[in-house]
């Protein structure tokens, strides 16, 4: 009997690998806050604070570093709050409701336009501008406790 082994490309170029990221919805006061992308291919489009996760890293010290990154805040993740794919080429979101525990808002100026706090409707009214449906739909799960 042999064995065939099989490299990662050869499973590349049949299925599709999709990326993890992991974001933090940070409520204050009534409002929440998105940082303004930079990145060419979604110039001006607002998110939730999120990246990549690292290997060795757990989603939430993903969701976690993000938000420090990106916003200068600590944050203290409460729950997990959904995971979002809308595509099997889209990487697959996990979002995380998250305490700020620290730290003022600065946010890079080399990867970011802006870090800015917007009350939900606000946010409804620019969908268009959103980077993505999932940062809308995390927004609303995180006022929903029965929740992921």
């Amino acid at each position: 009997m042999s064995f065939q082994t099989r490299t990662t490309k050869d499973y590349a170029d049949k299925y599709v690998l999709a990326g993890v990221a992991a974001g933090a919805v940070i409520k204050r006061d009534g409002k929440y806050l998105l940082v303004q992308e930079k990145k060419p291919h979604v110039y001006g489009l607002w998110n939730l604070p999120a990246g990549k996760v690292d290997k060795g890293n757990t989603l939430e010290e993903t969701a976690i570093r993000e938000a420090k990154e990106e916003t200068g805040f600590d944050v203290e993740i409460i729950r997990k709050i959904g995971i979002f794919q809308k595509t099997a080429e889209e990487a697959v979101k996990h979002a995380f409701e998250a305490k700020i525990v620290g730290g003022e808002l600065k946010f890079p100026e080399d990867e970011l336009l802006d870090a800015k706090w917007f009350t939900f409707e606000e946010i409804e009214a620019m969908k268009d501008k959103l980077r993505n449906p999932w940062v809308l739909e995390a927004i609303i799960l995180a006022g929903n406790k029965q929740s992921v």
